[in-house]
């Protein structure tokens, strides 16, 4: 079977069409080359879906009170410190003194509460219900009181499942109004906004103020090239200097290239086959012997080989085993007989037409993969590609139908991982059981952390047993880093798949 019949067309065109050598970007600017059309939504916190992907620019442009660092999950960053009362209803925060805007202002405990009210992103409600007030002790403390205790508070607010916690500065927008700020953000992060030209290129400058340490590198540039073999001839050429996400014949023609060096750091990104129709009773996807024949269609190891050099890890979990309270599940077999057996018994010898495959871009290949193992069980789909923010936008607003490949790198713990998948009102739930949303309940007031554990793993386990989604791999993020880079930053945070921290990037 071929598993990327485009990567092979697109490893013919690199190999035989002669390079012509790009005028290298200037001695001071680190360029970057996207694997995604840039969403200009993505360069406000305030609208941080559950997702890795906006972080991308969050890192750069943002900063949080705390945040994932290298070495620690949850670092203090804008805040110098954080503590949790003894009765677990309060979190006081202080801010760090000489934290500032890219403006000049400081940041204060207003900015803090104005962030969290005007914050409309991944599991704000969740959020906003647990929280009774946000207090301002002093202007540079500022203190989270909850309604009840909630042990999640953390794993939610301050890492990168939400962009909660990621300050935007309230004089400024008040001044310059929310369209205003879309156009023109400022943030208290290493890098300030030059220019957007949204789709296509963000251009940022060095922030010498900036509280942790003056940036390496003065401009940097992260340019949309959503087309894998453009991606990768910019960086053979040193149009770009570093390019994320290459796979199969690509990846492997990189690795080759003079000059080139692959890094594939382990995230803590989980790609899902979802089939969202299995909520409609008349759907075929209703029945779980359909949805196990499906994963067992699935020859993972194949997969991984092909997508991710072998350098990602197969799985059947849908919660990343990194996280606190993961439950560890091996991936299924793979067995193509078996599934056509429980095709037959749930009323399908034939097989059935599924409709849509639609893939979070862009993962075409991983798609067309998939859709060909379900394809010789007799399960026939066809692929959907869309560009990333219009997917994005379908997916939470609930109107994909058929078959989805899902993924997302955010980090947190366990909870954090299930709430807005598999919770009712996630923000991509299309349905939910109520044994899980009172699981979910019961986990989120428990204190005892083994209790807790046992609760999560429950969850967990009917996710698995009741096969509500196919979990596939857990990604190894292939990236190409051209001669001119002396560090990179890739794979100095746990988890996270894009350069950072931005300030430590170096070239030679």
């Amino acid at each position: 079977m071929r598993l990327r019949p485009l990567a092979v067309a697109l490893l013919a065109l690199l190999l035989f069409v002669p390079l012509s050598v790009a005028a290298a970007p200037p001695a001071d600017t680190l360029v970057i080359g996207l694997h995604v059309t840039l969403a200009t939504r993505w360069l406000d916190p305030g609208e941080t879906e559950a997702l890795i992907t906006p972080f991308m620019m969050l890192y750069a442009i943002h900063d949080a009170l705390t945040k994932p660092m290298p070495g620690k999950l949850i670092t203090p960053s804008l805040a110098e410190s954080w503590s949790m009362s003894k009765d677990g209803l309060a979190y006081d925060f202080v801010i760090r003194k000489g934290a500032k805007f890219h403006n000049g202002d400081p940041v204060t405990a207003e900015d803090v509460k104005f962030t969290f009210d005007r914050y409309k992103g991944a599991s704000a409600k969740l959020l906003k219900d647990r929280v009774k007030e946000v207090q301002l002790v002093a202007p540079n403390h500022v203190r989270f009181v909850l309604k009840e205790p909630w042990p999640d508070f953390m794993a939610f607010y301050g890492t990168s499942a939400t962009g909660a916690a990621w300050i935007v500065p309230k004089k400024y927008i008040e001044k310059v109004g929310e369209e205003g700020f879309k156009k023109a953000p400022v943030g208290a992060g290493p890098y300030k906004v030059v220019s957007v030209s949204p789709g296509n290129e963000l251009r940022l400058e060095a922030f010498a103020d900036y509280w942790r340490k003056k940036p390496a590198v003065k401009h940097l540039v992260m340019r949309s090239i959503p087309d894998e073999a453009t991606r990768a001839v910019a960086v053979k050429t040193g149009e770009v200097d570093l390019a994320y996400l290459f796979g199969g014949p690509v990846a492997q023609d990189l690795k080759r290239s003079p000059g080139i060096t692959i890094k594939a750091p382990l995230l803590y990104g989980m790609y899902w086959l979802d089939f969202l129709d299995q909520w409609d009773p008349k759907s075929p996807w209703h029945d779980k012997r359909v949805r196990l024949a499906a994963s067992l269609a699935i020859d993972r190891n194949a997969i991984n080989e092909a997508e991710m050099l072998g350098l990602g890890k197969t799985t059947g979990a849908f919660v990343p085993p990194e996280f606190d309270f993961a439950l560890k599940v091996e991936p299924p077999r793979y067995d193509p007989r078996r599934a056509k057996q429980l095709l037959a018994e749930a009323g399908y010898p034939n097989g059935f037409d599924a409709g849509d495959l639609t893939p979070l871009p862009p993962y075409t290949s991983l798609a067309e993969a998939i859709g060909n193992f379900l394809g010789e069980i007799g399960i026939r789909a066809s692929v959907r590609n869309m560009e990333r923010a219009t997917f994005l936008s379908n997916w939470h607003d609930k109107k994909l139908k058929g078959l989805l490949i899902g993924a997302t790198g955010a980090a947190g713990n366990a909870a954090a991982r299930l709430e807005p998948f598999m919770t009712k009102g996630g923000l991509y739930a299309y349905g939910s059981r109520p044994d899980i949303d009172d699981l979910f309940q019961r986990q989120a007031n428990e204190l005892d952390q083994k209790k807790r554990e046992a609760l999560l793993h429950q969850i967990q386990k009917i996710v698995t047993d009741e096969v509500l989604v196919a979990p596939i791999f857990q990604q190894g993020f292939v990236c190409a880093i051209g001669p001119r880079v002396a560090e990179s930053t890739l794979g100095m945070i746990q988890g996270f798949p894009y350069v950072g921290p931005a300030e430590d990037a170096k070239l030679k």
